[in-house]
């Protein structure tokens, strides 16, 4: 059995007939109704909110704690033109939490100012040095989005010199909460807001609709760029906001926005959940990661075109700049990692504290285990981020330790600490044993599969009707599907470096097309015959052609596998050298200095009991022995591995043969006649002279040795008198050539389905 990454979730659920006919009813596939079920839509009133998400149902933000508190004080600061602050965060959350939060303070006239805060200055959330720098020029509120709920330190400051704090936020809660003016909180524990899961810019959001006594529509474009960007769920109100900020921000006046779209790449009138995640979030996120992301906020409020441009051109510079980063320090951290740890954390030097959660996220991907990515500061100190798998708490983890770091904050699936040096071994020694002791196994990366699908069922028009389901993110997947026991055709391998793969998929039926990024090395696997491949479902449009695809994540082939690289062994495929074992039956040094992996010499079943204390997943059959038993015996040591036959001639036993019986005489004749013969100095002439190949000339001079017909003392080859009459097949040594010419004839010759059955049976 192979598979690459993942640990297949499939889903299965026992549907109500009475929800199967509603989907129907609505003109939709019956497939859907698994799908809906599998996110909790399972009733006519969440089918109905699911499918057409209205602004109507947006909860009061007045049921929030502390609201009606949180806005008199505004209102008051804005009626004595006390000066606000707006302190921010440097991700694209924060970004845009505080440019809808200044825009409505613009609107109402307010005396305010913002402050994002610098990553490496000023750290995350509340920073002391920072209030008291704006507090000394006037400052008289300061009203914190996507922060604060653990800035107890700088909160007591604020209110030591009269200066009250508003906060509002959606991270997690710490067990005390700080001694605010106002905490606007979706869990506040004394709140009974209805929906737990907003943005930073949710929060604000709600907010500003509080303080302005209306809907404000104008700002649903950044709401849902910060909301996608945060990855929260995109259930209940969040669905709602980014359904409707989609649509605003493919008709969107900001200048600078529609920069920031065009600098992009992205059709304005294709802009979905991806284009944000994966094209204008990270140009915000790369500001925060990098340097100062205040021109962020400038580029989302300008009225100026040339500006917009210019700021722009700026921020898509820094994100090429970023990609850049990541790539190097990924690089290096990759050959940090221990694959005997639990969790991974992994200390480099100078690596941009900017990048590592994007890089231990990368390697969290890779390896599927949670994973803190720390660079080492000059006083000793070193700083970094972690991510985690959807089963394991990271932040609950890490909570108890919490006497080691010197900072630390973060939430279930992303944290960031600081810590002392000579403190990280201990960290990780503890990590290891809190994983060790509570029988915790990371078995891969989740992959939740949404059903299975035939081929035909693959059609342009379903696949256009799975956009019923989106906004897709957090808790509203985009739809996985299995397509079991198919065959990949046409494999073959695309892109610069050939280390993509594209296709056609067939049930002998239908077919379909893929591709599946990152999958080069597997080009000999997707040659199996009972693939089982789970992708997503996209359109593919060449020439205003429309056609299905599959974007394939992860694949299946059930039981061992049987792979022919005979007389082609240079295209061996790129090998896990440390999953791969080379059997090779000879002494002869067989194999190429590409392949590192292990070579075992096998000679008899002695050799083969040894291998029973290893574990391999590629086996490579590099020569043929002289009895084929000792392939099948190595085989059954690894039933589950991949083996790809070689068979590899060692000398050319198949094509010299045995020698004829005319043969044999003749060389008899010639020794009879001359006696002896020096066979050191000799033996090419004699070749010559029979016109007998020279490997089997010494293979027939070896079989007249063994049968006594000849003495050899000193590379004199004597003729014997008087000699009793034997067969040829008497010889051992011709027996045994006779058995490795069987053995190459069936191991090269045979037909690949045969040699399959043989190798199996």
């Amino acid at each position: 059995m192979s598979k690459v990454t993942y640990q297949w979730l499939i889903s299965e659920n026992e549907l109500s007939d009475s929800f199967v006919t509603s989907v129907i009813g609505r003109q939709l596939p019956e497939t859907f109704a698994t799908l809906l079920w599998q996110r909790g839509i399972r009733d006519e009133e969440a089918l109905e909110n699911f499918l057409h998400p209205s602004l109507e149902k947006l909860h009061d933000p007045f049921l929030f704690y502390d609201m009606d508190r949180a806005i008199e004080r505004v209102q008051q600061a804005i009626i004595e033109n006390q000066k606000i602050l707006i302190y921010g965060d440097y991700d694209a959350d924060g970004i845009t939490s505080t440019t809808i939060l200044k825009e409505a303070l613009d609107f109402l006239g307010a005396d305010v100012e913002f402050y994002l805060p610098n990553r490496f200055a000023d750290g995350y959330g509340p920073n002391q040095r920072v209030y008291s720098e704006k507090i000394n020029e006037g400052v008289q509120l300061i009203i914190t989005v996507d922060n604060g709920v653990s800035g107890h330190e700088a909160i007591d400051y604020a209110n030591s010199v009269g200066v009250d704090v508003i906060v509002t936020d959606h991270h997690e809660l710490p067990e005390q909460l700080p001694n605010a003016y106002a905490i606007i909180h979706p869990r506040h524990p004394k709140g009974h807001y209805p929906f737990k899961e907003l943005a930073g810019v949710g929060v604000a959001f709600k907010f500003v609709c509080a303080l302005l006594d209306e809907l404000v529509v104008e700002s649903l474009d950044l709401v849902a760029i910060g909301t996608i960007a945060d990855m929260v769920s995109l259930t209940d109100e969040n669905r709602i906001l980014v359904a409707f900020g989609l649509q605003a921000i493919r008709q969107t006046e900001r200048m600078g926005l529609q920069e920031l779209i065009r600098v992009s790449q992205v059709v304005p009138e294709e802009l979905d959940d991806k284009s944000v995640g994966f094209s204008l979030a990270p140009r915000l996120n790369a500001l925060g990661r990098l340097s100062d992301a205040t021109i962020a906020v400038e580029l989302l409020t300008t009225f100026d075109e040339q500006k917009a441009k210019t700021l722009a051109q700026e921020i898509d510079q820094k994100n090429t700049e970023r990609k850049q980063i990541v790539a190097d320090v990924f690089a290096e951290a990759s050959q940090k990692i221990n694959v005997d740890n639990q969790i991974h954390v992994i200390v480099g030097e100078n690596w941009h504290e900017g990048v590592l959660g994007i890089v231990a996220g990368r390697i969290m991907q890779q390896t599927g285990k949670p994973t803190i990515v720390l660079t080492k500061l000059v006083n000793g100190v070193a700083k970094g981020s972690g991510r985690s798998i959807e089963s394991f708490d990271l932040f609950q983890t890490l909570l108890p330790l919490k006497e080691l770091f010197l900072s630390f904050g973060g939430h279930h699936s992303a944290v960031g600490l600081s810590i002392e040096q000579n403190q990280i071994d201990t960290l990780q020694q503890s990590l290891n044993d809190y994983v060790l002791t509570r029988g915790i196994h990371f078995t891969g990366l989740p992959l939740r599969i949404d059903g299975t699908l035939k081929i035909e069922e693959a059609t342009v028009p379903f696949i256009k009707s799975l956009q019923t389901l989106a906004p897709f993110g957090m808790d509203n997947r985009y739809p996985k599907f299995l397509f079991s026991e198919i065959k990949a055709t046409d494999n073959r391998l695309i892109g610069a470096e050939k280390n993509h793969l594209k296709g056609q998929l067939s049930d002998g039926s239908a077919s379909l097309p893929y591709i599946a990024f990152q999958f080069g090395s597997y080009l000999t696997d997707f040659s199996s015959d009972n693939l089982s491949i789970v992708g997503e479902l996209t359109l593919n449009s060449w020439n205003n052609h429309v056609t299905p695809q599959l974007m394939v994540d992860d694949y299946l082939i059930k039981g061992s596998q049987v792979f022919d690289f005979r007389s082609k062994r240079q295209s061996l495929p790129p090998l896990n050298v440390r999953e791969s074992i080379f059997i090779s039956f000879t002494e002869k040094k067989i194999g190429d200095k590409k392949f590192q992996a292990e070579t075992i010499h096998v000679r008899n079943e002695e050799d083969i009991a040894q291998l029973k204390q290893k574990s391999y997943k590629e086996v490579i059959y590099l020569d043929c022995p002289s009895d084929v038993k000792l392939v099948k015996k190595v085989a059954q040591q690894f039933k589950n591995a991949h083996h790809y036959l070689v068979f590899e001639a060692t000398d050319d036993a198949y094509l010299d043969g045995l020698g004829t019986r005319e043969q044999y005489k003749k060389m008899y004749q010639v020794i009879k006649q001359q006696q002896t013969l020096d066979i050191r100095y000799k033996l090419d002439e004699l070749a010559n002279y029979l016109q007998i190949p020279k490997k089997l000339l010494i293979f027939m001079i070896q079989v007249f040795f063994d049968l006594k017909f000849v003495t050899i003392n000193d590379g004199i080859l004597g003729y014997v008198e008087d000699v009793v009459p034997t067969q040829l097949e008497a010889s051992t040594i011709y027996q045994q050539r006779k058995q490795r010419i069987d053995s190459e004839m069936f191991l090269q010759l045979s037909d690949i389905a045969d040699l399959k059955d043989w190798f199996f049976s």
